[in-house]
């Protein structure tokens, strides 16, 4: 964070400072999707399987589509082409759209996004495959 003179408020957050990548399995991506807190940074160092994208305020922008293209940019960075799966916790607008217009550079990176409607079959039961409630 740097601070201009004469000023007390920090010029530029910076959500996740660089360094080493942190590789896990699933990772909720913090504030509902929100551009405040998720940058291109936070995707090249936090690196998963599965990402949980929630929100479903578009007033809010939540989810950003600039978080989802981050997710894009940052992972074009990683040097392997890992599989990661997108889990959208509500069907909206701001997904469908990227996911539109984002498709074939979402397979070319290997992220596959769930239909927020996905079930999962185990054994002799099925349930939703991601159900957050508050």
């Amino acid at each position: 964070i740097s601070k201009e003179p004469g000023n007390s408020k920090p010029s530029k957050s910076i959500a996740v400072p660089p360094g080493p990548p942190m590789y896990l399995d699933l990772v909720y991506i913090p504030n509902h999707s929100n551009r405040k807190n998720v940058d291109v940074e936070f995707f090249k160092r936090v690196r998963s399987s599965y990402y949980v994208v929630s929100g479903n305020d578009s007033a809010a922008e939540e989810p950003s589509r600039a978080v989802l293209d981050s997710l894009l940019e940052g992972k074009a960075q990683w040097d392997s082409n890992m599989q990661v799966t997108l889990i959208p916790t509500h069907d909206s607008e701001v997904m469908r759209e990227w996911y539109q217009e984002t498709h074939e550079k979402q397979q070319d990176l290997n992220i596959m996004v769930l239909a927020s409607s996905s079930t999962v079959v185990m054994q002799d039961e099925s349930f939703p495959a991601c159900k957050i409630e508050l």
